[in-house]
């Protein structure tokens, strides 16, 4: 029994020894790949990778668990601690050979096996750097095609681009993206699904683009302290260098003003704010009428903020910066520019008894996502003024002393204040001359009147006696009267 056993142990280890196996892995330059070691026996195993036809390993680890790596593999090679799986990391061109994982298990008798691992080219051609609107062209061409094997398309924010509707992709592992923006700046990632593996080729793209735009209009106050600040400016770093792309180079650019129909007569009249004369070196042209600061123009040709200070209601409307490049492209940034007003009428001064009128506006209806929010003076008459939403337009029935001071309107999106304007009320007493000469003019209002009101009594009463008698015959007196009365002549 003995000896039948010891013959058993025998044919197992020749069949293991000549049992192979050929895995193909795809793999990219630069990038990292795993060889995977099959499980199979116990781990207290001997190790040994090889590459090519080398006799000499690269990587070995004892049943002990020590390991050695060749000097030429050793900021390259690691062995992964579950498996003894080996770890490529930063793949040259030339190891794009084959890689040979050799066990060896001494217990119960020795018994070898031998896995060759083919590893295969996987690789995505890198672009020129982008526009904003330009297309993306990508390939993934795979060197070795096994039968089985897709590829897809994963966009910078790991996002499937079988759903993105801007995205045409190929068969043979071409992929275009139409319009590009600066969200699809970033790595790019073919993903190689084959034999229940999967392998990764990632390429990177530069996007130029300026930083996105307000996507709301931007609310600010003709009582706002801060300025109003009109951002339009790439990422910082950039990136890519500007060297890179000659095609690229920023040629001119201007900011424009239309004036909105809250803005005043000019509605819809496009206006030059700053012209950038092309260079070198580049030079910006300010239109001072409009009292802009363009600090950041001429610190920074990558920098086209604007600001102002002291808002008024003109400045509504919707102001647009455009860069310039060569070759006919451009890029643009609009954004909308709303400001809040608080008119009082009578302005300035209203006196005790007047009537006030008190209007929170920005030119136009407010939309009904906006509200406003007053806050009057600690000791106004109309407090409380109730909850909210206040009106936008407020009535003072009566002007009391306490309503003079500051009076604040906030404008309000759901939870968010947009702005707020302020205004300080003056409530007067009427002065002590002014009554005095509203009593003269009362005084002289009546006497008038009361002249005009004789004048025409007395004509009347003149027309009255004047007025000869009608309808009545005439009778008079006899010289010689008879007795009892008058006679007839």
């Amino acid at each position: 029994m003995k000896y039948v056993s010891g013959f058993l142990s025998i044919i197992i280890a020749l069949f293991s020894s000549t049992g192979a196996e050929d895995v193909f892995v795809y793999g990219q330059v630069g990038g990292t790949v795993t060889l995977p070691r099959l499980k199979w026996g116990s781990e207290s195993v001997l190790v040994q990778w090889y590459f090519g036809t080398d006799t000499k390993p690269l990587i070995s680890r004892n049943a002990q668990g020590r390991e050695t790596i060749d000097d030429q593999w050793k900021d390259r090679l690691s062995l992964s601690k579950t498996d003894f799986s080996l770890i490529i990391n930063n793949i040259r061109l030339e190891d794009f050979k084959s890689f040979k994982c050799e066990l060896k298990d001494f217990r119960p008798t020795q018994i070898n096996t031998v896995t060759t691992f083919r590893l295969s080219h996987v690789s995505v051609q890198p672009v020129s750097p982008l526009l904003a609107g330009e297309n993306l062209n990508l390939k993934c061409d795979i060197k070795e095609i096994f039968e089985g094997t897709q590829r897809r398309w994963l966009s910078p924010q790991k996002q499937d681009l079988n759903e993105d509707k801007r995205a045409k992709i190929g068969n043979d592992g071409s992929l275009t993206v139409m319009s590009v923006t600066g969200q699809d700046n970033g790595e790019w990632t073919c993903v190689v699904t084959y034999q229940d593996r999967v392998a990764y080729a990632i390429t990177s793209v530069s996007v130029i683009d300026l930083i996105p735009a307000h996507s709301q209009p931007i609310y600010t106050s003709v009582s706002s302290l801060s300025p109003l600040r009109l951002p339009c400016l790439f990422p910082i770093p950039l990136p890519l260098s500007w060297s890179d792309s000659q095609e690229k180079v920023i040629q001119g650019g201007h900011w424009t003003f239309t004036p909105s129909a809250a803005a005043g007569s000019l509605t819809g009249v496009v206006q030059t704010l700053v012209n950038l004369s092309p260079g070198p070196p580049l030079a910006w042209v300010v239109n001072q009428e409009r009292g802009l600061d363009v600090s950041a123009l001429r610190r920074n040709d990558l920098n086209f903020t604007l600001s102002k200070k002291g808002v008024t209601e003109g400045d509504r409307g919707e102001y647009t910066c455009t860069v310039e490049f060569q070759r006919d492209y451009t890029l643009k940034r609009r954004m909308r520019v709303e400001v809040l007003q608080l008119i009082s009428s009578p302005f300035p001064v209203a006196f005790v008894g007047q009537e006030v009128n008190l209007t929170c506006t920005l030119g136009q209806p407010l939309t009904s996502d906006l509200e406003v929010k007053w806050i009057p003076p600690r000791h106004s008459s109309l407090l409380p003024l109730g909850s909210s939403p206040h009106p936008a337009h407020l009535t003072i029935p009566e002007a009391r002393d306490r309503d003079g001071g500051r009076w604040s309107c906030e404008l309000w999106k759901n939870k968010t204040k947009l702005t707020s304007v302020v205004i300080t009320l003056k409530i007067e007493r009427v002065p002590m001359d002014v009554w005095l000469l509203v009593t003269i003019c009362a005084a002289a209002v009546i006497f008038i009147l009361l002249l005009v009101l004789t004048v025409i009594l007395i004509r009347r009463h003149r027309q009255r006696v004047m007025m000869p008698r009608r309808g009545k015959r005439r009778i008079c007196r006899c010289k010689d009267p008879k007795p009892k009365g008058f006679y007839r002549n």
